[in-house]
């Protein structure tokens, strides 16, 4: 501890606000507690819960750091009391609650993962948050397996691109949904089996028309609001329905009888404010599934662009512009 540095550069959020808000400032290196270590910061993935963060939308968790940041990568310089010191200089990953946009972040132990073999640190950066996510909501809540066929909206995001890749894994139909015919474009050079550009054409009627009329086993959904009850005419018969934000609306009229009549579940979730202990479980299940086939090379996350810390607006304005594909990241030293 002794030879690490006193203050680190960040971005912090000056106020809630545009992109503009992010400023750049001096603050202490954080200390590893118990069962925590202390990550030299790589890179730090971009996602939109940092940009609803910005914008005064997604307060951090109780505890938690107040500078934007969900995922990182870098490398271990301390352990909290008791910590295994082999952890030290180790290359990892991590899923944090918060402070990823910084030259140092505190992490769980539970939440770090070694850096998949081949990978570069901006592209284990843009691991944690997008992989626990569709994981534990497309595998775990909505039960997704081989052979089935799965909806998922924003089909060129940071999710859409890391599902598209998860799903080509484990042999899982996969149809997006994107807002332009590049994008669609894009999708299915990633893997998409059906791109459908919400813009132009209906996608329930294209999904129908994909399916034969059967409909898909299960819908990521990120829109919410009027996209629900579409949703949910998109699903077979025992067809599951899994939330995970709602860019369009946190209110939806739905057909209950819908649901009796076609035995639909409907479920969703959000990781941020879960337990330590629930991420551990889930990324001890991540890595003794999916890490192998990542370290023997058999995807890679889709990367977009990385910006250097200090342009950390110039990253989100780009994310919400709409017009990546893949990943953003933030690259530090």
């Amino acid at each position: 501890m002794t030879s690490l540095p006193e203050s680190m550069s960040a971005v912090a959020i000056r106020e809630p606000g545009g992109p503009e808000v992010l400023v750049a400032e001096q603050r202490p290196v954080p200390r590893p507690g118990p069962g925590e270590l202390l990550i030299r910061v790589a890179a730090a993935g971009v996602n939109r819960p940092d940009v609803l963060q910005r914008m005064g939308f997604y307060p951090p968790p109780p505890g938690a750091s107040d500078l934007p940041g969900l995922e990182i990568a870098g490398t271990v310089v301390a352990t909290g009391p008791g910590g295994d010191p082999e952890m030290l200089g180790q290359a990892v990953c991590a899923l944090v609650a918060g402070g990823g946009y910084a030259e140092y972040c505190v992490a769980p132990v539970g939440s770090v993962l070694p850096v998949p073999a081949g990978f570069t640190m901006a592209e284990a950066a843009a691991l944690p948050e997008t992989i626990f996510t569709v994981w534990h909501n497309l595998f775990e809540r909505g039960w997704i397996k081989e052979g089935e066929t799965a909806l998922v909206h924003g089909g060129t995001s940071g999710i859409g691109t890391t599902a598209i890749g998860l799903c080509k894994l484990f042999d899982i139909r996969i149809i997006v949904t994107c807002g332009s015919a590049d994008k669609c474009d894009a999708a299915r050079a990633l893997g998409a089996d059906l791109a459908i550009d919400y813009s132009a054409e209906d996608y329930v009627e294209a999904v129908k028309g994909f399916t034969g009329g059967t409909g898909v086993d299960v819908v990521l959904d990120m829109v919410g609001g009027d996209y629900v009850p579409r949703n949910l005419a998109c699903l077979a018969d025992d067809g599951r329905h899994v939330t995970i934000a709602f860019q369009r609306g946190a209110k939806a009229e739905i057909d209950i009888s819908q649901l009796m009549r076609r035995r639909l579940t409907m479920t969703g979730s959000t990781l941020r404010a879960r337990s330590a202990d629930f991420k551990a479980a889930l990324a001890d299940e991540i890595h003794k599934t999916l890490w192998p086939r990542l370290s023997s090379g058999a995807w890679k996350p889709a990367m977009d662009q990385a910006f250097p810390l200090a342009d950390a607006a110039a990253a989100h304005a780009r994310m919400q512009a709409g017009a990546h594909v893949g990943k953003i990241v933030l690259t530090i030293g």
